[in-house]
């Protein structure tokens, strides 16, 4: 059975596609681990070990809310303006500046 060139032809550029595209999400995997690795050294570098630990737990429970804060610690550190390690009291002042106040709602029977 002959197959036909113009349809082998179509094979070989799909598969050239398909390596193609398998390769540039390999190559984006290895960059985003490397950032991810570059925002660590920065954290253990600016923060102590108690308030990466508190991080690491807001991590689990709100990986937003964790993600902005790592991206504001070290946007202050790169631009200079940090002066001192962040320690668990700074963390957890920074952290309640972030979450939205809660009302509390009382309802009282009469």
């Amino acid at each position: 059975m002959d197959d036909d060139p113009e349809l082998e032809a179509i094979r070989q550029r799909r598969l050239q596609e398909m390596q193609q595209n398998q390769q540039n999400q390999a190559a984006q995997e290895q960059q985003a681990k490397q950032i991810e690795a570059q925002k660590q050294s920065i954290l253990r570098q600016i923060m102590s070990p108690e308030a990466r630990d508190r991080l690491a737990n807001v991590k689990l429970a709100n990986p937003q809310l964790a993600a902005s804060v790592e991206n504001q610690l070290i946007r202050l550190y790169q631009s200079g303006r940090l002066q001192q390690e962040i320690s668990d009291a700074m963390l957890r002042e920074i952290l309640q500046s972030m979450v939205p106040q809660h009302r509390e709602i009382k309802i009282e029977r009469r």
